[in-house]
């Protein structure tokens, strides 16, 4: 029997892969844009909701990315960022989720004057005001940032720098996102290997928009995560869905052996062109054959998801049973980047506990 939505939203899960800029709520997006005099993509939330679904449905990854351009726009003011860091995690918290990652590019929110030590400090006050008010509302849930570097711009080492400054402060760690093809992960090489040394975490979208070769691209640079990687698929023998990882090429081997978490997000590789289906996806595939996943919303704006769905639609394809979820679920924690005494706890005291009581 398959895992109903009301079921998988009454379960504790773990968000590692989440955009801010990618999961305003529609209402929000209108508010803004009246208050900064900008015309908004439609009249009505729901209409909101639909065109950014329909702009982001293109079958290409930088079409995809272009939709955001309308909500950066609206994450130029202090309180702005603020409160879609606190609707972020209030939605996060309503939705199931105990444990959350929001990623985000700092470099994108300075048109309005604001440094970058700002922007961080000013999301990470709208987090804790999430935190806050999901406490209150008996739903509490732990979350953090990670501080995306862009492909096409330029390496610096001012994220490391902050990241490692505000380790302390929820600031868990650094990725590295924006368009695949043609802008490689070794053009950051040095900032990577900046951020090893300093102790800072590091997670890299790879095997999105381009193949297994930008995997190893990626763990070459020390991402300890690979943001989707779902087309590490292309790199495993056979072609049936259930097939095992004896055929595995070099980089799916080395992905297997040393245990790194796919951030795998299904809706948005099918709007981006990785599968048709959610049942033509990798991600069975990629279970049978035994790589560590977990499975997130991405951008639940351009979407149109949350968790739940995702883990929904995931379940259904896969046959998942509430043991399956209990595995992805430890699978996120033990791979997040928030302290590790954190996560323990979470792990102890909500979801095992949680889990144990579903079985």
């Amino acid at each position: 029997m398959s895992l109903t939505p009301a079921q998988i939203r009454s379960l504790p899960t773990a968000v590692l892969h989440d955009h801010l800029d990618g999961g305003l709520r529609p209402d929000t997006v209108l508010a803004l844009s009246v208050e900064l005099g900008l015309e908004p993509p439609a009249r009505t939330a729901p209409e909101v909701a639909d065109w950014f679904h329909d702009a982001a449905d293109s079958g290409s990854l930088p079409r995809y990315l272009a939709t955001f351009d309308r909500t950066l726009a609206l994450m130029q003011r202090p309180e702005d960022l603020r409160r879609i860091a606190r609707e972020f995690v209030e939605d996060m918290a309503a939705d199931g989720v105990v444990y959350a990652e929001t990623r985000w590019a700092p470099h994108q929110h300075l048109e309005r004057g604001l440094t970058l030590e700002q922007a961080i400090e000013t999301v990470q006050a709208g987090l804790e005001e999430g935190m806050a008010a999901a406490s209150e509302a008996g739903t509490p849930i732990l979350a953090g940032q990670l501080l995306c570097y862009l492909r096409h711009l330029e390496p610096t080492e001012d994220l490391v720098r902050l990241a490692d400054a505000h380790r302390d402060r929820g600031v868990w760690g650094v990725d590295l996102a924006g368009p695949e093809a043609g802008y490689p992960a070794s053009r950051f090489r040095e900032v990577f290997e900046l951020a090893r040394s300093l102790g800072v975490r590091v997670t890299i979208h790879a095997g999105e928009g381009d193949g297994p070769a930008s995997i190893a691209d990626a763990l070459d640079c020390g991402a300890e995560r690979i943001g989707h990687g779902v087309r590490i698929a292309e790199d495993l023998g056979g072609d049936d869905a259930g097939a095992e990882a004896g055929g595995a090429g070099a980089v799916a081997a080395r992905v297997l052996a040393h245990g790194i978490c796919l951030e795998v997000c299904p809706s948005s590789n099918l709007q981006t062109g990785i599968a048709s289906t959610i049942a033509e996806h990798p991600v069975r595939r990629l279970d049978a054959a035994g790589f560590r996943l977990a499975v997130s919303s991405d951008n639940r704006l351009m979407s149109r998801t949350s968790t739940s769905r995702e883990l929904t639609r995931v379940a259904e394809a896969c046959d998942w049973t509430v043991r399956d979820l209990e595995r992805l679920t430890l699978t996120a924690l033990d791979a997040g980047f928030a302290p590790a005494a954190a996560r323990e706890a979470l792990r102890r005291d909500v979801v095992e506990p949680a889990y144990a009581a579903a079985r």
